[in-house]
């Protein structure tokens, strides 16, 4: 790696410690009930007894209680007590008891009697014992705990020993999670499987089923040969992230280059302004390049997941400020919309734009607004196990010294010292720095301009924007260091490729991208309003349904005035004389597009005319 994590960040007050509250108070404990509900422990608890059949909910239901079992461990590591000790130890347990004497464990497979891995192209397998790693990686980590640690180091010797070979999974997701259990107990096979895995992949050995290619679960085109991601967006991260931990173990520069390649061309050409990920619902795919239509945007929660685990892999392995630029941009804007401000309802699909009358009938739509759960839950367990973890993704040390990549309020030690944050981020950009603990020799703190925060500043002095400003220095113990990232409104607009976005503009400020949402507008239809081609982009002050701290930003728009043949066919002809089609001047409310269907299901847009 070029950068390593901090050993320990932590968020103490402001944006993000308010959600990670939310997040320990309200879906944890959800999450608990609606996993129990779902009958995945039932399958736990008959697998225990060693009964057959009886298995309830998705074949891949482990893998919501290994996913939930994490966020536990990492809750702990922030703040234990006996409600979250208890939680975690009795399903922890629970996992232990129903592990096979032979180190196999998958509760669909042991209760229906299936042959093991004899569908991997389906059953999931491997890809709930990934998470079962990671989580047991979680506990080992964050509290020292080695229950699921020893379940989860004898599930991989069983594969080490007796997964057929050139074995894959459908569903990528085991080989990150193998490195990260590599790094926990230094047992090099368990890397050597997920170099393994990494390296066989893409030579359509999966069997076919339906109407879908090999692309849709990575078995197309070998990872070293690929120039874009394809196929099921979350599949396609995860395995990313897994080969990018690979390449950083095994010094694979060839292969670290080829994952560079693409994530550059998917950010280029697959990523909406959001940072969301996936284009198509057939397969829950993406698109192809520069098909980003907001109406159908699938953008699945857990693939803006899994894109910030592969952005932080390769911010790591190159100390490129631009994978961090999009891990801000995926957590405020992909990650933050899939959880209600409550924390208690989801969007599995995250659209960029729902129009007036928008048809609901997918229970995944996001016109039908958040759902209190789904029944396949793959999104919800997976933002509390990140938010849940967040402050490891705010610095890294090298050699030199502490590197800022995410600003919130907390405390950073990394490299001997220990750094105080104090920030209002994102509503404010000043981020103010106070060194607490410090060796007595120089060392260079780093702090992340993001891309665009064009006029930012370090004590005064210029910050150029899109990298990273380097302070050297002997610091002293109450030494501070303040950054000014110039929050402000500012428009956006798409590349001409993006034909679905031409002639529109969005709105952004800070790290947020914003939106039109239905309830500000009362005397219009969001699918009618435009913005002015003098704006005037401004703050405004609280909207009614919204927390007081949430700033909204103004502009001057226009209405689109409809006549009465605007009912009838809906084209007419672009040549000669065209009558006014728009009303003058209102004021438009842009509120931040994570906050959107928290005051009900409505319509909403990220793009709007310019005229």
């Amino acid at each position: 790696m070029t950068l390593r994590p901090a050993r320990a960040g932590r968020v103490g007050g402001g944006f993000w410690a308010a959600r990670q509250r939310v997040n320990r108070d309200v879906t944890i404990p959800l999450g608990g009930t609606r996993i129990r509900e779902s009958g995945a422990f039932a399958n736990l608890e008959r697998a225990a007894r060693g009964s057959a059949g009886g298995h309830q909910g998705k074949v891949f239901a482990d893998s919501d209680v290994y996913k939930w079992l994490e966020a536990l461990a990492w809750e702990r590591g922030r703040a234990d007590n006996g409600v979250l000790a208890k939680a975690y130890e009795e399903a922890a347990g629970l996992v232990a008891a129903a592990q096979a004497p032979d180190g196999y464990l998958h509760t669909h497979t042991q209760l229906t009697g299936r042959e093991r891995y004899s569908d991997l192209a389906s059953s999931h397998e491997l890809y709930c014992a990934g998470h079962l790693m990671q989580a047991a990686v979680a506990g080992s980590r964050a509290v020292g705990d080695d229950t699921l640690l020893r379940v989860a180091t004898r599930l991989a010797d069983h594969l080490v020993k007796d997964l057929p070979a050139d074995t894959l999974d459908g569903h990528p997701e085991i080989e990150t999670a193998l490195a990260e259990l590599y790094r926990e107990t230094g047992t090099r096979p368990y890397l050597d499987l997920a170099a393994r895995m990494v390296t066989t992949r893409g030579g359509e050995t999966l069997p076919l089923k339906g109407h879908h290619g090999p692309g849709i679960r990575q078995d197309r085109v070998p990872l070293r040969r690929a120039t874009t991601v394809e196929g099921h967006a979350v599949r396609a991260v995860y395995l990313a992230a897994g080969a990018t931990d690979v390449a950083v173990e095994t010094a694979d520069e060839d292969l670290l280059a080829a994952l560079a390649r693409q994530w550059r061309d998917m950010v280029a050409t697959k990523t909406y302004l959001t940072g969301g990920l996936g284009s198509v619902w057939y397969g829950e795919q993406f698109g192809g390049p520069h098909e980003l239509t907001p109406e159908t945007a699938y953008c699945e929660t857990c693939a803006a997941v899994g894109s910030v685990q592969w952005a932080w892999r390769m911010l790591l392995a190159t100390g490129e400020a631009d994978f961090a630029d999009l891990m801000e941009r995926t957590l405020y804007n992909a990650v933050l919309p899939g959880l209600s401000l409550g924390g208690d309802r989801f969007f599995y699909v995250n659209a960029l734009r729902v129009r007036a009358g928008a048809n609901p009938d997918d229970r995944r739509a996001a016109a039908r607004g958040r759902q209190d759960w789904y029944g396949t839950a793959c999104c919800p367990p997976n933002v509390m196990r990140l938010f849940s973890s967040l402050g490891h993704y705010l610095a890294s040390e090298d050699e030199e010294g502490v590197q800022v990549h995410l600003y919130a309020s907390g405390e950073i030690r990394a490299r001997g010292a220990l750094l105080e944050v104090r920030t209002d981020y994102p509503w404010d950009g000043r981020v103010e720095i106070v060194v607490r603990e410090t060796p007595d020799r120089p060392w260079t703190l780093a702090l992340r301009i993001p891309a665009w925060a064009d006029g930012a500043g370090v004590d005064g002095q210029p910050a150029r924007a899109g990298g990273y400003h380097r302070v050297r220095r002997t610091w002293r113990p109450g030494d501070r260091i303040t950054l000014d990232l110039a929050v402000r409104p500012r428009l956006t607009a798409a590349v001409p490729r993006l034909d679905v976005a031409r002639g529109q503009v969005a709105v952004e400020r800070g790290p947020l991208v914003y939106c039109l949402e239905q309830p500000d507008h009362p005397g219009a239809i969001v699918d009618d309003l435009c913005v002015a081609a003098d704006p005037a982009l401004r703050d405004g002050s609280p909207v009614a349904g919204l927390p007081a701290e949430v700033v909204p930003v103004l502009a001057r728009g226009r209405v689109h005035a409809h006549r009465e043949d605007d009912a009838g066919f809906p084209y007419r002809s672009a040549d000669g004389p065209r009558e006014p089609e728009h009303t003058g001047p209102v004021d438009l409310t842009f509120v931040p597009y994570y906050a959107w269907a928290n005051r009900g299901a409505g319509p909403m847009t990220i793009w709007a005319p310019m005229h």
